[in-house]
């Protein structure tokens, strides 16, 4: 095998807490001695979870796997919320969650299935005018992003325990379950952010799969 021609690997890698994906990406091509990776799809520092990344003829796969359903688990925070609709922020609203039933939590997610108009965060990567949409807020600045329409498969609460709810989804690509976490408060007349969020699915690739960051080399994933 010629060794300047650079193996096809898809590689599952496990996003640790407070890594940004530019730092697990990075972290994969030193441990790998890799000259160019791409990965399907990033994930914010503060969630975990499933990276896709890809090597060799393997990037030309990188758009298609982008394409797939994904599927998440997490915590949403009942009765305040955040500008950035995550821990990212500090609290800036508290609202009354007093009337929130188990009955009302099932009717309103019931509300989010099929294809629905979905507004992004602020706090997201998204370009406005030649800048992150996250570099604007987090100099306090505002700007408008149009909504764009997602698919939510599925959506099912997997504990009530007031103020915290537990979710599973499965979603199509470019949905940001941060603000599925701001619009489900609205829909409650309260208010909800995103406590925590585990990616745990991108189409067939399954998060149980996938290794740190720090143990991918090369003998671990030929």
């Amino acid at each position: 095998m010629n060794p300047e021609v650079e193996p096809a690997r898809v590689i599952l890698v496990d996003k640790p807490y407070g890594w940004t994906s530019f730092q697990a990406v990075k972290k994969v091509k030193f441990g790998l001695k890799s000259k160019k990776i791409g990965h399907a799809g990033t994930l914010d520092p503060l969630a975990t979870g499933l990276l896709i990344m890809c090597t060799g003829k393997m990037t030309k796969s990188i758009e298609s796997i982008q394409s797939q359903e994904k599927e998440y688990t997490g915590t949403f925070f009942l009765g305040e919320t955040t500008p950035s609709f995550d821990l990212e922020t500090t609290s800036d609203q508290i609202y009354p969650i007093e009337h929130i039933t188990s009955k009302l939590i099932e009717e309103t997610v019931l509300t989010f299935l099929g294809e629905t108009d979905q507004t992004p965060p602020l706090f997201s990567a998204i370009k406005v005018q030649g800048q992150r949409a996250y570099d604007i807020a987090r100099k306090g600045g505002d700007a408008v992003l149009k909504s764009r329409k997602i698919l939510i498969k599925e959506f099912e609460i997997t504990r009530f325990e007031m103020p915290e709810i537990d979710f599973r989804i499965v979603c199509s690509k470019g949905t940001y379950i941060r603000s599925i976490a701001r619009d489900f408060g609205l829909k409650l007349n309260s208010g909800a952010y995103l406590k925590a969020l585990r990616r745990t699915k991108i189409g067939d690739y399954l998060v149980e799969n996938a290794l740190h960051p720090q143990d991918v080399k090369s003998e671990s994933v030929d």
